[in-house]
């Protein structure tokens, strides 16, 4: 009987023990993996001119606000930096030839999703090209 009373007194000392003491430094935070990085310059010098040619960015199409999940500052009130976000928003990093930014504008007929307007009869069109040539480019940091 005695020795079973020590047996649980030295197993509560330890569990209280253990308990009480504290970490002696924090866990790290949780991190969400590498960011996937495009290219600011690249898209002003040739992403943004593809939305003007094509009329991407007028208020009749996604300039006058969202349509579907994409929307661009309107003709009159450029925001480079808004537009770059909401392009950003549309390609898919781990699938870039199926980002919505390349299936959207492409013809069905090239492979390409449903959408009201089709500038890109196909994928060796300059324009589709452009966009292409941003995404490929973008890089896991």
């Amino acid at each position: 009987m005695r020795l079973r009373r020590n047996g649980l007194g030295a197993l509560a000392w330890i569990f209280v023990a253990t308990g009480c003491s504290g970490p002696t430094a924090p866990p790290p935070p949780p991190s969400g993996g590498e960011e996937f990085l495009l290219s600011y310059e690249d898209f002003q010098a040739s992403v943004a001119p593809v939305f003007t040619e094509f009329g991407c960015n007028t208020t009749e199409c996604h300039g006058g606000g969202i349509r579907g999940t994409f929307q661009l500052s309107p003709v009159d009130a450029p925001d480079p930096d808004f537009d770059f976000d909401q392009a950003r928003l549309q390609v898919d990093p781990y699938d870039r030839p199926a980002s919505a930014l390349l299936q959207k504008p492409l013809a069905q007929d090239a492979g390409g999703s449903p959408h009201s307007f089709e500038p890109f009869d196909t994928t060796e069109h300059s324009g589709y090209r452009a966009l292409e040539a941003w995404i490929l480019a973008g890089e896991f940091e």
